[in-house]
Order: structure tokens, then C-alpha cells, then sequence
């Protein structure tokens, strides 16, 4: 488990989740903490962080459970939002799911900037042992009348390995339909409760340093 610098901000230090709001009606996160994780309380609805971001580093660790379900995406889904643009889904999403041995549509394995850009390695782990998102954060910079002056960033580590390069997303990530910018300023960082059938993933570890 990797030490958070000393200029850290700790959004999880292994005892509670003071730090996140369900996203619906900001009220306290109701996911389970235990043993210095925290996992996914299923129907309870995506949690953000109480603070917002503009430009950042953030590490994040994640663990598929040893008895996970189902296929696709379908499995252990879950997403890391790198600015929480709304309620539900709204903002820009990396991808967390079981892509250890599991087939899905490419942009949506683990590691994916959702729907818009394929990781360059699936450096997956199998289920039951830890991972790590090292993500490095540049938010869009919008004109007063919405329009973009320049796009949002992303570099990924994955396991220590680079799987996104300094991409440019094409706005906000969407299920579907093309992606679009809608101007925000600085935004929370949000976690997903997707909502299917297989057991719940966990989170531990987490830390951002703004940039």
C-alpha cells in the first residue's frame, strides 16, 4: 500500500468516510467501512467528496472481490469520476470493473476513460487482490458563454503501468450518445454505486494533492 506524501490531502484514512456525501442529497455516505476499507453499500447511491478540485494528483486503491459475479459489465463495475458534474452519473468517468477475464466492449474494461478512449495495457489484477489508480488531473477551462478555451487532461497509472498518455477527453462521459463539455468550475471527486447484480467492491487508500 503505497504512503501518502506529506502535502497530501486524505480523503480516506481507514476509519470513516467524513470526507464523502452520498451525491443525492448530500447527506453522510452510507458505505460500509471495516478493517481500514471501505466498500460499496448497494442502493445507496454514489458518494462524492465534500471538497471540490480543479487540477490534481489522486491515488486510489480498489479490490474486485475473490467471489465476483456475473460478466461484462456486469462485474464488479464500479467508476471513478474524476469531476462530478451532477447527480447520477454526470461528470467524467475512468472505468473500474474486473477485467481480469472478462469480456466487454473495450471501452468500458477497466482503465477505460468510459465510451471515449481504451487503455493502451490491460494491467488488470485478478479478483481478491489489490489494484491502484495513480491519476493525474487537468480540468477543462471554459469562456464565460460555456464555450471550451481548453479540454480536460488525464494521465493514468494502472498498477504502476501508464494505460492513458495526457489524453484529451471529448467532454463528459455518457452512456450514450456523443460527448459533450458543459462548463463547470472546480468539482468534487465522485464514486460509483452501479447497481449490478455481483458482490461489492472496495476501496482503501486514498489521496490527492492538488496541483
Amino acid at each position: 500500500m503505497q504512503v501518502a506524501p506529506a502535502d497530501a490531502i486524505i480523503l480516506f484514512d481507514g476509519k470513516n468516510l467524513d470526507e464523502w456525501v452520498t451525491v443525492k442529497d448530500k447527506s453522510a455516505a452510507k458505505w460500509t467501512v471495516s478493517e481500514n476499507i471501505f466498500t460499496v453499500k448497494k442502493g445507496t447511491g454514489n458518494i462524492q467528496t465534500k471538497r471540490t478540485f480543479t487540477n490534481y494528483q489522486l491515488h486510489i486503491e480498489w479490490k474486485i472481490p475473490v467471489n465476483i459475479t456475473g460478466d461484462g459489465q456486469g462485474r464488479g463495475n464500479s467508476g471513478v469520476f474524476l469531476a462530478s458534474t451532477g447527480t447520477g452519473d454526470g461528470g467524467y468517468e475512468l472505468q473500474v470493473l474486473d477485467s481480469y477475464n472478462n469480456v466487454t466492449y473495450s471501452n468500458g474494461q477497466a482503465g477505460s476513460i468510459y465510451k471515449q478512449f481504451i487503455p493502451l495495457v490491460n494491467a488488470s489484477r485478478k479478483p481478491g487482490e489489490w489494484q491502484s489508480y495513480d491519476i493525474i488531473w487537468t480540468a477543462p477551462i471554459f469562456n464565460e458563454n460555456g464555450s471550451i478555451v481548453s479540454t480536460a487532461r488525464a494521465t493514468v497509472m494502472h498498477n504502476g503501468i501508464l494505460i492513458q498518455n495526457n489524453i484529451e477527453l471529448k467532454g463528459e462521459t455518457a452512456y450514450i450518445g456523443p460527448p459533450i463539455y458543459k462548463k463547470h468550475g472546480p468539482s468534487p471527486i465522485k464514486l460509483q454505486d452501479h447497481g449490478d447484480p455481483s458482490p461489492a467492491i472496495s476501496f482503501r487508500n486514498v489521496w490527492i494533492r492538488e496541483l
